[in-house]
């Protein structure tokens, strides 16, 4: 379980229980505790706890008062009460309140036990339930965004599932690029996560939520949110103005666009003359490439202003693929999944990662025909740059700063150090500060706030997504782990 908290106005007797807890061998990720019902209702307001102990006997706020004022809260503890064998007639009215079980003081050890395994358990158990009713209740909010036909009676039942959530007023759909991971919202998330929606992510979200969803939830993503919206009906409406935005995201190299602000001049804008791509494609195979480079350059950054319609642009990479495959098909020495990765411009972040990756990989290309591509001194220059991030992974670190410190082309760089390494350089500072904290969690007993520092990390609930996104687990259950394989 995630929170417990310890409601007795005997300092003694709380520390007694609290040890008690941390001895059960009953996972407790956070114990809290207070002297008095009126401090306890204060904490059941601001966060979910998941089970309760608490006195009968108490002053400002006894515990009979406390369970009583607890009913009105949206998410209630489970509660155990604790008394006296005199006060055993409250413990019963409260035990008809919703109090789960009943503790006499002074209080056995095993009994403590056996209560929190049975409520651990029980909570496991909803947990399950609750996780299984939501995948259904995404996979069918998909099939909503893609299909028209959903039938009424599925409309009805995932009405009925998000009644009183935000079908029932406005909400925003946000859209992001897929990054392939199976992460589902957390337990009482205010908003819905679709994941694998045809290489996007949306989230569905009220407008009280949507600014602490994008600022703490989806920092650095390049995002694109819908306008308002209401009623599940409209849902496919809400995706596909939020997918238009983020196009805009990726185009402008924007963190987060909303439909209202879409340039509305993109719709139109200037065309991809054939010929200017078939002139790059016979460049990049002569001496010359690095003007073929240039005139691409400047492709890149009309994309950025704005100048074309986003299926212009696809259009016209297509072109320049195509014909980079068909002149160059008897020297192309690359992996062909590679090639077509080019195709699908938005499984990148933004135009300018977009650029820079194909930019990268010309350059190398055009290095390769020519004859000019020195690979020893690069092998040298990676070697460099991998010492360099194992010294300062800690660091706000980006590929900028890399490429500079090894006096490389910033595209070119990007390349290359995926072709020595076998990984893109965000997967590979990841990983090393992935294996750090992973030490730190197994040799010490540092706070995971500490080690998310520690290895680089600023944003401790960005660290925490990003840890269970490659374990599987949390940093707390990863340590719990390894304590066991000790």
């Amino acid at each position: 379980m995630n929170t417990l908290l310890i409601v007795e106005d005997e300092k003694l007797i709380r520390q007694g229980l609290r040890v008690m807890v941390q001895r059960s061998g009953v996972p407790v990720e956070n114990i809290l505790e207070c002297s008095n019902g009126e401090a306890a209702l204060e904490i059941l307001k601001t966060q979910k706890v998941d089970v309760m102990f608490t006195d009968i006997r108490m002053p400002k706020m006894d515990g009979i008062a406390l369970v009583k004022a607890m009913q009105e809260l949206p998410v209630k503890p489970l509660t155990v009460a604790v008394s006296g064998y005199d006060d055993f007639s409250y413990a019963v009215e409260m035990l008809r309140g919703g109090v789960r079980e009943y503790l006499l003081k002074p209080v056995d050890r095993e009994k403590v036990k056996e209560i929190l395994q049975r409520l651990d358990g029980e909570i496991a158990a909803g947990q399950e339930s609750r996780r299984a009713d939501y995948s259904l209740g995404c996979q069918q909010l998909k099939y909503a965004i893609l299909n028209d036909n959903l039938p009424q009676e599925e409309k009805e039942l995932l009405i009925q599932q998000y009644e009183g959530s935000f079908f029932g007023g406005n909400f925003y759909a946000v859209c992001a690029r897929d990054t392939g991971g199976e992460t589902e919202a957390e337990d009482g998330a205010p908003y819905i996560y679709l994941s694998g929606v045809e290489g996007r992510e949306y989230y569905l979200v009220s407008e009280r939520h949507l600014p602490i969803l994008l600022r703490e939830e989806l920092p650095g993503r390049y995002v694109g949110t819908s306008g308002p919206w209401r009623g599940l009906e409209t849902l496919k409406q809400a995706c596909s103005q939020a997918d238009d935005a983020r196009r805009e995201a990726f185009f402008l190299n924007k963190h987060a666009v909303a439909y209202s602000e879409m340039v509305t001049g993109r719709s139109g804008g200037v065309a991809l003359e054939e010929s200017s791509i078939q002139q790059i494609v016979q460049l990049l195979g002569t001496d010359k490439y690095e003007e073929g480079l240039r005139q691409l350059g400047r492709i890149f950054k009309n994309a950025s202003l704005g100048a074309y319609a986003p299926q212009v642009f696809e259009n016209g990479m297509r072109m320049l693929l195509d014909g980079i495959r068909s002149t160059y098909a008897g020297i192309l020495k690359v992996d062909e999944r590679e090639v077509e990765g080019y195709y699908d411009l938005y499984r990148y972040p933004c135009m300018e990662e977009y650029a820079a990756e194909m930019t990268g990989w010309l350059t190398d290309f055009g290095e390769t025909v020519n004859s000019r591509f020195d690979d020893y001194k690069n092998r040298q220059k990676i070697k460099q740059a991998v010492d360099y991030i194992q010294e300062n992974f800690d660091k706000d670190l980006n590929m900028a700063v890399v490429s500079n410190h090894i006096s490389m082309n910033y595209s070119l760089f990007s390349y290359v150090f995926k072709q020595y390494t076998g990984s893109n350089f965000v997967n590979y500072l990841k990983d090393i500060r992935l294996q750090e904290a992973k030490r730190l969690l197994e040799e010490t007993d540092m706070k995971v706030v500490d080690i998310s520092a520690k290895v680089g990390y600023e944003n401790e609930k960005h660290f925490m997504k990003i840890f269970k996104a490659s374990c599987g687990v949390s940093p707390t259950e990863y340590r719990k782990n390894a304590l066991f394989k000790g």
